[in-house]
């Protein structure tokens, strides 16, 4: 019975790895949008066997990140212009709150550290990187999160944005002009939460996100406005 109990934490345990790798992979575009799982490659590449994988699937599909089609397989799944509009909609509400909560809370060697992304910004817009630019904007929204200290809301945010960077990171290349814009904006949502602003940082953060969307949109328009 001991040995059993062993075998099935560690295929949990395995399953949880694999769950988390396949993830970061697919949010970071290493796996690409659409892309097809093969339930064998994935346990082969990943050192595992099949059951672990079955089971990170089944946490990927549950997260929205993969989707199952009956006798196909499991997908990466593409996210449409129509849901990327509801997922801005949420996600404008959860920052919105993130700002208020952050102004609140937020630690004095977190501010030093959103400021020291916001340089980073400023450098990689000269470059027009806009590979690197989603990297640092990812890590500046996820650390006002975590300033937030509100667990549930943490939770909530990072399965909203997970979903949303399927679609934004497909498009990210469309964007790169919109750079010095969004930078700016978040050197201002610095400012607000480090002078405590409850009421500017929620507003700030809150129009950051549905300026964004437009931004992307007017991207994907042929012929739209920057």
């Amino acid at each position: 019975m001991a040995a059993d109990a062993i075998g099935l934490l560690r295929e949990h345990s395995l399953a949880t790895l694999a769950q988390q790798e396949l993830e970061r992979r697919i949010i970071s575009g290493e796996i690409a949008a659409g892309s097809k799982l093969n339930e064998v490659d994935v346990a082969t590449a990943l050192g595992v066997s099949r059951g672990p994988v079955r089971e990170a699937f089944r946490a990927l599909s549950q997260a929205g990140l993969v989707r199952v089609e009956k006798n196909r397989g499991v997908f990466v799944r593409q996210v449409s212009l129509e849901e990327a509009n509801e997922f801005y909609e949420v996600r404008a509400a959860l920052e919105g709150l993130i700002g208020r909560l952050a102004a609140r809370r937020v630690a004095p060697d977190e501010v030093e550290q959103l400021r020291a992304i916001v340089r980073r910004m400023h450098q990689v817009q000269k470059g027009r990187r806009a590979e690197d630019y989603f990297v640092l904007n990812v890590d500046f929204h996820d650390l006002l999160a975590r300033a937030a200290r509100n667990n549930a809301l943490l939770a909530h945010y990072r399965g909203v944005v997970n979903q949303l960077d399927l679609y934004r990171r497909a498009t990210i290349s469309r964007s790169v002009d919109n750079i010095p814009l969004s930078t700016q904006e978040h050197e201002a949502i610095v400012e607000a939460v480090a002078a405590r602003d409850e009421a500017r940082a929620e507003q700030l953060l809150t129009e950051h996100v549905l300026v964004s969307r437009a931004r992307l949109h007017a991207a994907l328009t042929p012929g739209g406005g920057r």
